[in-house]
């Protein structure tokens, strides 16, 4: 993203934080005057101990001066997570991984579409940092979609998911289950600050699908999700996941694996679906 882009995003992220804060839980009073959801900013500059001033320049986009230490008082103050931190730093200081961004598609070694063809029953996808599909076994083209019949520059999976009547039936929380891949898209733009890109996908996504912003705007971040998912399948009905997210060694490549959840139905309807048996279920 440009300069002006990320103090933009900064903006943004801070402005969203600070209101998802209750007053109780950093200490402060609601009060009768109290008109707007979340702390305030001259009680974020209290907390975080910087005047009233700096904060609202930091949190106006302003182009100002800050150190690591503030922005961890700043992190603090703001309830952040670990990958919260990062992003607030990656944007505040302007970091970059310091490594040429290349365009073409990074390629999946051996071992990993290996790994990919030996979870038979847990449908697992291989995604870039852009969130391109790159990769996928069987049971992932059974349970979310035929990627072979996606042509590969749709093979995106956040436009797939806003995109794809399929996938908007699948999850039964569809906005729960969006979230989760925008928020590790989040960590993955604020990581990549010199990555223009980026911004030509948000911009393309909030004009094609007006729902986008407002999910996107939330500004959560997460490098690694684990959760549990709950889908219905067109063909057997009720399923349930465990999603856990790798990040691969030597490779900017993510490989989410979704686990069948034990004491469920939901591998033997897997089963059925590759075997070609499938059934309506619940």
């Amino acid at each position: 993203m440009n300069h002006d882009a990320r103090l933009l995003a900064l903006s943004a992220f801070l402005k969203a934080k600070r209101a998802k804060i209750s007053p109780e839980s950093a200490g402060f009073g609601t009060g009768a005057r109290r008109r707007t959801p979340g702390l305030r900013r001259e009680e974020v500059a209290q907390l975080a101990g910087v005047s009233l001033t700096w904060y609202t320049w930091l949190e106006q986009g302003r182009d100002i001066r800050v150190s690591s230490s503030v922005l961890d008082c700043i992190a603090s103050a703001l309830q952040l997570s670990v990958d919260e931190r990062k992003y607030l730093v990656s944007l505040a200081m302007e970091v970059s991984p310091g490594i040429s961004l290349k365009e073409e598609t990074p390629k999946i070694s051996p071992s990993l579409r290996r790994i990919l063809q030996e979870l038979t029953y847990c449908p697992t996808l291989i995604t870039d940092r852009r969130h391109t599909i790159v990769g996928w076994n069987e049971a992932a083209s059974h349970v979310f979609l035929d990627f072979e019949q996606v042509p590969v520059q749709d093979r995106n999976m956040i436009r797939l998911l806003f995109a794809r009547k399929e996938l908007r039936r699948l999850a039964v929380n569809w906005e729960h289950f969006t979230k989760g891949f925008l928020a590790i898209f989040r960590a993955y733009y604020g990581q990549y600050v010199d990555d223009k890109w980026y911004d030509r996908f948000l911009g393309e996504m909030k004009a094609a699908h007006p729902e986008f912003e407002a999910l996107w705007e939330e500004s959560e971040v997460q490098s690694a999700p684990e959760v549990l998912i709950e889908f219905r399948h067109a063909k057997v009905g009720k399923m349930l996941f465990h999603l856990t997210s790798l990040q691969v060694q030597g490779a900017d490549l993510r490989c989410s694996i979704y686990t069948p959840a034990p004491e469920s139905t939901t591998e033997n309807k897997l089963k059925r679906l590759i075997g070609g048996r499938a059934g309506v279920g619940v």
